[in-house]
């Protein structure tokens, strides 16, 4: 029975050992609370680090004893993969850049050795449980390598990815040496998520302009798979923090932390020692409120509290002084024996004190420089059951494109800061029950276990979307039917494209002229007089000439400008006018002045903006511009605009492939029809051609076409099994 595995650097639970044994507390963070309701069911298990070294076997086969039986798996890893794997790589290379801060990035390349190499760990141990139908998700940063691993050895599988801190741009991206590995990792995976649009948007721009693959609306066709890329903000377990307030617990902690602020307003920082979290700036923007208006003084006082993290690394030892040093200097300088500024706590507080600290504070200061998404705003919102308190949120955190009914401001702003603090203190009340109201609405809908449920929907959409693309793929059985029809058939109609289809794009389109070996199988095919195979592309009718035009076939140029039937002259089929070239023609020379690489081709009834040659990305962008612009300037003219592979192409509307494809089928009138083509002009074809008409879409693209062949290579390959040479083969065989 398939079953769900999750993955992530550490497991949901915290082991201690000592004299007494081993003792597991499980954890309490939102993630692992979303994903029990997967992990726990069935057979499913979360697999990852422990969290501890072990380094006898004895010990290590206890751990894994009791940790099963919590549908946990564990990892083992050495010291030295933690220090240059996860400190390194990770934290050292991987956190800091992909949070914007490529000063303090490292590019060493033993760690990112560490990182291939327990990424490998991981995945061999994954190999010891997995199916070849299960589903596997894959958390964060730490494993990105993981899902292109699994998939090479699941292909089956059904993989996700989710990504929980920032995703770069990519002029920041671009700085990793190892950036195209990276990528192609989490290309392995069926589902990639992240927090906001704006990091899906990242990521999107990151792997076109890495790989060369394009996307159409989040989705890629990459080794024969959709890749879905999709943002999924993530929620808390609201109920558990609406509901703690009044529980005795939580009015206990309440009641003592009261009694040691005394009636003060309180404005409350919680964070993870970390330089992305914009502490130092928010203790300084609170002297600066206290210095800017004293009447502040001996009121209001802020409470500050910084979790452990990483503390031995130097950057975060340093920061960890910094903040001693901004709080000593406050409450050195307003301070006294009945009023201390700063509260600073330097330590995790269990969830009852929390709870508390969330439901006394009547400002929540949430302002990291830079964040994936952060929860503390979202707890601090679903603890405010009296509908009393503010929030400030950074907009550089992922929530702040939820929570729109905060104080949002720039973190680097100081002066934004100071004052949403005073109009904060200064709010009224009615003001900021409507504010809380709103947020709270948004959490209760949208929280952690619906989070998990809409990933894991998604997940199953994109499966069932691979499959009935792969339900299309002309295979061998298929293809040998094809063959077999074909030989038996007395008069057969090949309606076969050309760039992209029968050749390879080139950079330069003059440039794809058919080689020894295209010749060939179409000299062969040509020769069968139960045969007629007609070229039908957007090439002019000089280029179709000049390269095969000694060969027996007919032709169609110009997307149907031009018919040409075996042995006989070129025509039109009607008048077509072409006063429309000389007032689209300046604007394609503008856009070729804007976008370097670009150039026009001049064919007889249409004009081709090409772009292949262009900076990735450029042409893209113009090339949407160009096909608006266009579509604005041709609104009352009887032209069509036409998107191909890397070109933009204006021709008389009333022509396209199709309508000179059934002009072929009239006049022959076949009992064997077979189309290819590769782009979106050939799907006038494929729908125009009678339903018992064999046609084969090149490429993963959608399409009307019955049947694909991924590149031309396998297009080639199948017209061989058409000719007497194809036949040669088989008998020998």
């Amino acid at each position: 029975m398939a079953k769900t595995i999750i993955i992530s650097n550490r497991l949901p639970v915290k082991i201690h050992q000592d004299n007494h044994g081993l003792t597991l507390t499980p954890s309490a963070g939102g993630l692992a609370t979303g994903l029990g309701s997967i992990y726990k069911q069935g057979n499913n298990l979360w697999v990852g680090w422990p969290g501890l070294f072990l380094h006898s076997e004895e010990d290590q086969k206890k751990v894994t004893a009791e940790l099963r039986k919590e549908s946990m798996v564990p990892i083992f890893l050495h010291k030295e993969h933690i220090k240059k794997y996860y400190e390194g790589f990770s934290n050292s290379t991987l956190w800091p850049l992909f949070h914007y801060y490529p000063q303090l990035t490292e590019y060493n390349t033993e760690d990112w050795e560490a990182y291939v190499e327990v990424n490998n760990i991981f995945c061999t141990e994954i190999l010891k449980h997995a199916e070849p139908d299960d589903t596997i998700w894959v958390h964060d940063y730490q494993l990105l390598l993981l899902p292109e691993m699994l998939r090479k050895a699941l292909p089956k599988a059904s993989i996700g990815y989710f990504h929980h801190i920032p995703f770069p741009s990519y002029e920041i991206f671009r700085l990793l040496p190892w950036r195209e590995p990276l990528v192609n990792g989490l290309l392995g995976a069926d589902l990639i998520g992240f927090h906001t649009f704006d990091d899906m948007r990242h990521f999107l721009s990151t792997v076109s302009r890495t790989t060369g693959l394009d996307h159409e609306m989040g989705h890629f066709k990459h080794q024969g798979r959709f890749i879905t890329v999709d943002a999924f903000p993530m929620g808390i377990d609201y109920e558990k923090y609406a509901s703690s307030v009044t529980t005795e617990a939580v009015q206990k902690e309440r009641k003592r932390f009261l009694s040691s602020t005394g009636n003060q307003r309180l404005i409350l920082s919680i964070d993870r020692l970390d330089y992305t979290k914009g502490i130092p700036e928010r203790i300084i923007a609170f002297d600066q409120l206290l210095t800017q208006f004293p009447e502040y003084r001996q009121k209001v006082s802020l409470i500050l509290l910084v979790v452990p993290s990483r503390d031995t690394v130097t950057n975060y030892t340093h920061l960890k002084e910094e903040l001693e040093l901004l709080v000593g200097r406050i409450n050195g300088k307003y301070g006294n024996l009945e009023w201390t500024p700063v509260h600073f706590f330097y330590r995790a507080l269990p969830f009852n004190q929390l709870s508390a600290l969330y439901s006394i504070s009547d400002i929540a200061l949430v302002t990291p420089l830079r964040d994936g998404m952060n929860l503390v705003c979202k707890e601090f919102v679903a603890s405010k059951t009296d509908r009393k308190g503010v929030l400030v949120l950074s907009e550089m955190a992922g929530a702040a494109k939820e929570l729109t009914e905060a104080l949002i401001i720039n973190p680097n702003d100081q002066e934004a800061l100071v004052q949403s603090m005073r109009q904060a203190l200064e709010m009224p009340l009615e003001e900021q029950a409507l504010r809380l109201g709103e947020m709270q609405k948004t959490l209760q809908r949208y929280t952690i276990h619906r989070w998990v449920e809409v990933f894991m929907e998604r997940l199953r959409y994109t499966k069932e979307s691979q499959a009935n693309f792969r339900a299309k793929i002309l295979g061998r059985r298929m293809q040998q039917e094809i063959s077999d029809e074909f030989h038996t058939a007395q008069k057969r109609l090949l309606l076969l494209d050309y760039d992209g289809t029968l050749r390879s794009f080139t950079q330069r389109p003059t440039d794809a002229k058919p080689d020894a070996k295209l010749r060939e199988i179409l000299r062969e095919l040509a020769e069968n007089p139960l045969n007629h195979v007609v070229i039908i592309s957007g090439r002019d009718r000089r280029f179709l000439t000049k390269w095969l035009g000694d060969l027996n076939v007919g032709f169609v140029a110009e997307h149907g400008a031009w018919i040409k039937q075996e042995n006989q002259e070129w025509h039109t089929i009607a008048s077509m006018p072409q006063e429309w070239k000389q007032e689209i023609l300046p604007m394609l020379e503008y856009y070729v002045d804007r976008t370097p690489g670009s150039l026009i081709e001049h064919k007889d009834y249409s004009l081709v903006w090409h772009f292949r040659k262009s900076e990735h990305g450029l042409g893209e962008m113009r090339a949407r511009e160009l096909v608006s612009n266009l579509q604005y300037l041709t609104g009352n003219m009887d032209i069509q605009v036409l998107e191909g592979n890397k070109v933009i192409e204006i021709k008389n509307a009333g022509i396209n492939k199709g309508r000179a494809s059934m002009n072929f089928v009239d006049w022959i009138k076949p009992d064997f029809i077979l189309a290819i083509g590769d782009d979106w002009t050939d799907e006038d074809t494929f729908k125009s051609l009678p339903d018992d008409a064999y046609t084969i879409k090149v490429g993963n693209a959608d399409s009307a076409a019955k049947f694909k062949l991924k590149s031309v290579d396998e297009v080639l390959h199948f017209l061989i099994k058409l000719t007497d040479m194809g036949n040669e083969k088989q008998s020998v065989a």
